[in-house]
């Protein structure tokens, strides 16, 4: 697999379908505090194929190095430039979720290479997000498995049993541990571009999971209002895995346009195929969207992003 060096530490990334679309464009996904790289399959299944897809894997996660914390918002981000610049990607659209929502936002904030954002339970300042209600450590299985409770809705729980034992599984075998964690939540802690939202102009999606716990749903709302080219998506029922147990919808968010489209307007293609328009939704603007109607995976059957090792590399 792949790596990118950002001053002397090794980020791991996977690269899928890269002769979609324009050579110097991609999906760029940015990970949640602690959480593997399983945390984008929802997303990563819809997006694959019609644009070339890159997911790195958090430094501290999986096979990147995990230098002693605490980590900072800035150097993910960093993490991240570094990523694209070593693919040649010119237009990053990056989703980013929790944490890496902040690392998204930090990034177009510091540089030209965002192109579109897409963020997922992300607040405008690290107050407003309980890192403890997200990760669970991977040594202790009933604590991994009850952190499910407050991460996913009753319903969607209570519909799919196989889901949660497999995302059980995958988080035992790609979260971070302790040591990571507390290098994430001090990056988290110290987020805070509330003043400076006015001057991000990069068209960013931000959608919500109304019951979200971690990050409550008035976080998002103040994210999208504080943001010129912000628009506000909440998930009626969801909870802060929103992608997972609404992955229908925010993938729909994903795909519900093209770039050629008009602002208001559906795409033809969209259209043509009965995908929800901007009639049942807010406007949304010209922006990236993927061009092809998705075939939306059921919770059950849905597997990790990409081909990640699940070993971890330490710098010596």
């Amino acid at each position: 697999m792949p790596r990118a060096d950002n001053a002397g530490v090794s980020i791991r990334y996977e690269v899928d379908a890269a002769d979609a679309g324009d050579p110097d464009e991609a999906v760029v996904f940015c990970g949640d505090v602690g959480l593997g790289a399983w945390q984008f399959g929802w997303q990563h299944a819809a997006l694959a194929g019609p644009h070339t897809v890159i997911t790195p894997e958090t430094r501290g996660v999986g096979c990147s190095d995990a230098p002693p914390g605490p980590y900072t918002v800035a150097e993910l981000a960093r993490d991240v430039d570094a990523v694209c610049a070593a693919e040649g990607i010119r237009r990053a659209h990056l989703v980013g979720y929790g944490l890496g929502g902040m690392v998204a936002l930090a990034y177009g904030l510091a540089a030209s290479r965002p192109a579109s954002l897409t963020v997922v339970g992300t607040p405008p300042s690290g107050d407003a997000y309980n890192p403890e209600g997200v990760w669970a450590d991977p040594a202790e299985p009933a604590a991994v498995e009850g952190s499910l409770t407050g991460l996913l809705s009753e319903s969607f729980r209570e519909r799919h049993p196989d889901a949660l034992e497999r995302i059980v599984e995958w988080r035992l075998g790609e979260d971070a541990d302790r040591e990571t964690f507390a290098a994430h939540r001090a990056a988290v802690a110290a987020f805070d571009v509330a003043d400076r939202l006015h001057e991000l102009t990069t068209p960013t999606l931000v959608v919500h999971g109304d019951a979200d716990a971690a990050c409550p749903r008035s976080a998002g709302e103040t994210l999208a209002e504080g943001l010129p080219r912000g628009e506000f998506h909440p998930i009626d029922g969801a909870k802060h895995l929103v992608g997972v147990e609404a992955s229908a919808a925010v993938n729909d968010l994903l795909a519900g346009c093209s770039p050629s489209t008009p602002p208001g307007q559906p795409s033809s293609e969209a259209a043509s195929r009965g995908l929800r328009g901007p009639g049942s939704a807010p406007r949304r603007r010209n922006r990236f969207c993927p061009r092809r109607v998705l075939s939306y995976c059921d919770p059950t059957s849905v597997r990790p992003a990409g081909r990640l090792s699940r070993q971890r590399s330490h710098p010596a």
